[in-house]
């Protein structure tokens, strides 16, 4: 059956009412509907949906894989989005979401390929973990400013990402929460945050009490006031060319410049205490114990190594 025409007196539609229906196509929904279950339209060839005004939550994976998905409209009464609501709808490009809404859960839209824009209303408070991980067309996000917590991985591998605005209300960023934004040249944290800051137009951030560059990109100097970098701060981001660690730089989290491809200069400052870059090598080393800490594609390794 590819289309479908919900009855008047239906109400609400059920968790996995529709999973697996891969011919479906196209359906109406009652206004009388408030709410759209669980895994309600899982893997279902829906091209386009209107949800009624009446519904107020979204539930857990509700139109997840739907892989033919192109166009949703949430009504303004949505409060809530559910884990993984979106997830994997790889031909879903836009989508408003309603100013009721005040969090984007786990994996909300993760892997929506082709998703090009979202509006984030300014109700969000928070963005969950992988909430736009792998939205490898999404260019630009605005984070609206009553967002306190931004999740872990939640804009992983978002590929053609180009820049991206911490505010000031932000108090909390996930592990990797900005990993594999290979495309990432532009990161400002807005001068009033309490936690974080981008200090010397760094395009990075910097948890500001620690001085620990937390997130960095291809266009990131690290300052001089930075004491350390942190795990998978600089990792697959393929436009790093060069990297200058200075002085102040006493420890370098694991994975810190993982799969830089592009990378081919590495200089540590001669003044550093703990890292050297001894004989023009192109990598780091951990000078007390000989240890090769990171490498770029023209490192040479030096004699002593071990």
């Amino acid at each position: 059956m590819k289309s479908i025409v919900i009855p008047d007196s239906v109400t609400s539609i059920g968790e996995d009412a529709f999973w697996g229906c891969s011919s479906l196509e196209s359906i109406v929904i009652p206004d009388g509907v408030t709410s759209i279950g669980d895994e309600a339209f899982t893997y279902s060839s829906l091209k386009s949906i209107v949800i009624p005004d009446g519904v107020t939550g979204i539930g857990s994976n509700a139109f997840a894989d739907c892989s033919s998905l192109e166009s949703i409209v949430i009504p303004d009464g949505v409060t809530s989005i559910g884990e993984g609501a979106f997830s994997g709808c790889v031909s879903l490009e836009f989508i408003v979401i309603p100013d009721g809404v005040t969090a984007i859960g786990y994996e909300a839209f993760d892997c929506c390929r082709s998703l090009k824009s979202i509006v984030i209303p300014d109700s969000v408070t928070s963005i969950g973990d992988e909430a736009f991980a792998y939205c490898s067309s999404l260019k630009s996000i605005v984070i609206p400013d009553g967002v306190t917590g931004i999740g872990s991985n939640a804009f992983a591998h978002c590929s053609s990402l180009e820049s991206i605005v911490i505010p000031e209300s932000v108090t909390s960023i996930g592990d990797r929460a900005f990993e594999s934004c290979e495309s990432l040249e532009s990161i400002v944290v807005s001068p009033d945050n309490p936690v974080y800051d981008s200090r010397a137009n760094c395009n990075g951030i910097i948890e500001t009490a620690t001085n620990k560059l937390l997130i960095g990109c291809g266009a990131t100097v690290i300052p001089e006031s930075v004491t350390s970098i942190g795990e998978y701060a600089f990792a697959h981001c393929s436009s790093l060319e060069f990297i200058v660690i200075p002085d102040g730089v006493t420890g370098i989290g694991s994975n810190a410049f993982a799969d830089c491809s592009s990378l081919e200069s590495i200089i540590v400052s001669p003044g550093n205490p703990v890292y050297d870059s001894r004989d023009n090598c192109n990598a780091i080393i951990e000078t007390s114990t000989n240890r090769l800490i990171a490498k770029c594609r023209s490192t040479v390794l030096p004699d002593g190594i071990s």
